[in-house]
């Protein structure tokens, strides 16, 4: 499986962060290939891309002539091509947890405050910038809320969502905290997310994955 790895993401998409953690904790070369969310309209929007994805979003991970879409489902991907380190668990249950997980944050949190979400606030019902922002931390503090206490009350969860070495959980988890950061949610109510966030923090394959850290990131241009 020598194939080359292409990336297609912008560097402050949550989705496509999840998929670069997942490249680094594998160790995998891939090309980083940027799509501006909203230069011009949006380039994903563009008719080359549409080929690509016809939802119109990022990521998409091309592996070869195969093409990926949807940030859990390229992550499970790459996980069953190159399983060695492991982002699931070894047991029927305990994957079902990390999934869980995994879902509350990527299907229930994230796509209430997307950008497409937002600007149809903005641009369609012209929604102020600070009941948007209410909107976006309303959502996020619910979600957390109910992470919280299921990583309280969970014996599985160790250093890590599961156990003590980063999972598909970890890879959502640390998006949705800079989302929360970025958005101003205060993060004092939620002690177990803060702890394992900062144990991400502290490894190299979530510190390469940092937003500031891609090459389209405005800081790096």
């Amino acid at each position: 499986m020598n194939e080359a790895l292409r990336l297609y993401g912008y560097w402050r998409s949550s989705a496509a962060y999840r998929v670069r953690i997942a490249l680094n904790l594998k160790g995998l070369a891939y090309e980083s290939v940027p799509v501006h969310l909203l230069r011009d309209g949006g380039e994903q929007h563009g008719d080359g891309y549409r080929q690509l994805n016809p939802q119109e979003l990022v990521p998409v991970l091309l592996h070869g002539s195969r093409v990926l879409r949807q940030s859990l489902a390229i992550i499970e991907y790459l996980d069953e091509t190159w399983p060695d380190p492991p982002l699931l668990p070894a047991t029927a249950r305990d994957r079902a947890r990390v999934r869980g997980i995994a879902q509350l944050i990527a299907c229930d949190i994230h796509p209430l405050n997307n950008l497409r979400v937002l600007q149809f606030f903005e641009q369609t019902w012209h929604v102020p910038q600070p009941e948007r922002e209410l909107w976006v931390r309303r959502w996020i503090q619910e979600g957390f809320a109910a992470l919280e206490r299921l990583l309280q009350e969970s014996p599985s969860t160790g250093e890590f969502c599961e156990g003590d070495t980063p999972t598909l959980a970890d890879c959502c988890l640390v998006p949705q905290v800079y989302n929360a950061q970025r958005f101003g949610v205060d993060l004092e109510p939620y002690p177990s997310i803060r702890r394992i966030h900062a144990a991400c923090e502290a490894l190299p394959a979530f510190e390469a994955a940092r937003p500031e850290r891609q090459p389209d990131a405005p800081s790096r241009q």
